[in-house]
């Protein structure tokens, strides 16, 4: 999934692979020059464990002082049922592929 050329404000997650579907799958997702506003949990949230990567390119996130917002929150999907578990949200080049340079706070 591409996100392109987009604006949110004031949202739980931009974007979410299932976390407890009956039945799971490998996602890809790219955020590229999406400029999201305060308030907001989280941009994307992803299953390391079922392989799922998410890139970021030329993010602007306005009114986020204290950067509370997390840019990509890796999960332990389920399948079947449960909570899926969080088990990070920092870059790791392989799930979550961003530097401090994709990321601008206004």
């Amino acid at each position: 999934m591409t996100v392109r050329n987009f604006a949110a404000e004031d949202f739980g997650a931009l974007v979410r692979s299932c976390g407890n579907c009956s039945t799971q799958y490998q996602r890809t997702i790219v955020l590229e020059n999406v400029e999201v506003t305060a308030p907001a949990d989280r941009l994307v949230g992803i299953n390391e464990n079922f392989g799922d990567s998410a890139t970021f390119r030329n993010i602007t996130i306005i009114g986020d002082d204290d950067r509370d917002i997390t840019i990509c929150q890796k999960y332990e999907g389920t399948e079947g049922g449960g909570d899926p578990d969080e088990t990070g949200s920092d870059p790791d080049g392989t799930h979550c592929r961003y530097s401090s340079s994709d990321i601008t706070y206004q």
